[in-house]
Order: structure tokens, then sequence, then C-alpha cells
């Protein structure tokens, strides 16, 4: 009896210890964001087909709030190549500029990414995502708030606002990704197009220096051959592979 009983107290040890499967990394998922998959899915999947691209392949994300854009890219063999830009409905009514502090009703600028855990398809705002701020960046410099996600129903303070039938493509392209392997999407997020023109054109603003950095970046996608890049950061500043 006493063998029967530490070799049962072993198993359940091993048990509730053992590694979490890939399978429970997947999105959590909901009758809503069941049927937006299922809905869009089909149409995705030929819209791909056209630029050599699959359901469930890598994706990565960029915003440009001034233009009010998001880019959605895909992976191939030729890395990121971009497959559908989104218009966005509204990010707040604060403009450009980085978001410093809880209730200041801005968006966030810089580099982001997201992982399953940060999905949620139950939203109050049809379907939405977190985009994973503060980042290290943010909290060096001691910037707070929290919940900015990319979501639907077109109405937001500091959020990312789609309509509901652009969020259903853009959440069933991030969900499939996950589920296919890929452990988390870059969402890399801009004030404006980080071209040499727009740089002079916002020159006078006070965060030019920030938006100098974050062009670094900006940059190193096109420099790696569409590849967005890794980044880490240094005396406050960010630094890219």
């Amino acid at each position: 009896m006493f063998l029967r009983a530490f070799l049962i107290s072993v198993f359940m040890i091993l048990l509730f210890s053992a590694p979490i499967s890939s399978a429970s990394k997947a999105p959590p998922t909901s009758a809503r964001s069941k049927k937006a998959i299922a809905r869009v899915k089909p149409q995705l999947e030929k819209d791909l087909a056209k630029k050599g691209m699959k359901f469930g392949d890598p994706i990565y994300i960029r915003i440009f709030k001034h233009e009010e854009k998001l880019e959605l890219w895909v992976k191939t063999g030729k890395g990121f190549e971009l497959f559908r830009t989104y218009p966005i409905c509204t990010y707040g009514g604060e403009g450009i500029g980085p978001k410093t502090k809880e209730g200041d009703g801005k968006a966030p600028e810089g580099f982001y990414h997201v992982s399953a855990g940060q999905f949620n398809p139950a939203s109050s705002y049809h379907l939405a995502f977190n985009i994973g701020y503060p980042n290290k960046f943010d909290r060096y410099h001691k910037r707070t708030g929290g919940l900015i996600m990319v979501h639907g129903n077109c109405v937001s303070i500091g959020c990312f606002a789609m309509t509901n039938p652009k969020i259903d493509e853009i959440y069933a392209l991030a969900d499939a990704a996950i589920r296919n392997g890929q452990s988390f999407f870059r969402v890399h997020i801009f004030p404006f197009r980080m071209t040499s023109e727009n740089m002079v054109k916002f020159s006078n603003s006070k965060w030019l220096s920030f938006w100098k950095n974050l062009k670094e970046g900006y940059d190193k996608f096109t420099e790696n051959g569409n590849i967005p890049p890794s980044f880490n950061v240094k005396n406050g500043r960010y630094t890219f592979n």
C-alpha cells in the first residue's frame, strides 16, 4: 500500500510539473472568433494563394498613425511581403507622438510583439489582441498605461480601432499564424511613413530625436531584406540587430 501511494504521488508531481504542450499555446477561442474566422477564411485563402502565400504563414504588422494605415505582411521565401493594407478607423484624438502615461489619450509608437495569451476573442470591442505596451523601452522611460489593443467596433481612445470586417481578417490571419507555429508576431508602430521628406516635415516636433531612433528600426526592415528587426534597449534607446 505504501509503495502504491508513493508511486501515485510521484505520478501526480510529474503530471502537474510537466511542460505545457504546444497545443496549450494556441490563442483562446470563442463562438464569436470561430464564426468570424470561418466566414473570412475561404476568401483569404484565395487572396493569399494569388500572391504565393498560405493561410497560417507567419505575419508581421506595421502601423502608421498619421496615414491611419495598418499593413499586414506575410512571410514568403523572399522575406515578408505586403499582403494587404487596412484603413484604421481611429487611434484616439491626440495625434502623433508616443503614449507616455495612463489616460493621456495617446496610442503608442515603438516596437511590440503579440503571442497567444494576448488574444481576446470575447472583447467588448468585437475581437482584439493586446500589442504588449508598455515594452522594455517604455518601462525604461517610466511610461504608464496598458491594455492597448488592435480591436473592432471602430471606436477608441488610445487603441487602434478597425471596422469589424477588417479586424475579422486581421484576427483570422494572426490566429492562424500562431496556431501554425509562429511563437509571436511583431507589431511596429510609427508616427508616419518614415521617409526623408516626412522627417523634414515633422522636424519641429519635440519627439524628433525619438522618431530618428524609430527610423533606425524602420530602415532596418528594408536593409534586412524585408525581415523585421529584433530590438534591445541600451541607455534609453532602441538598438537593432
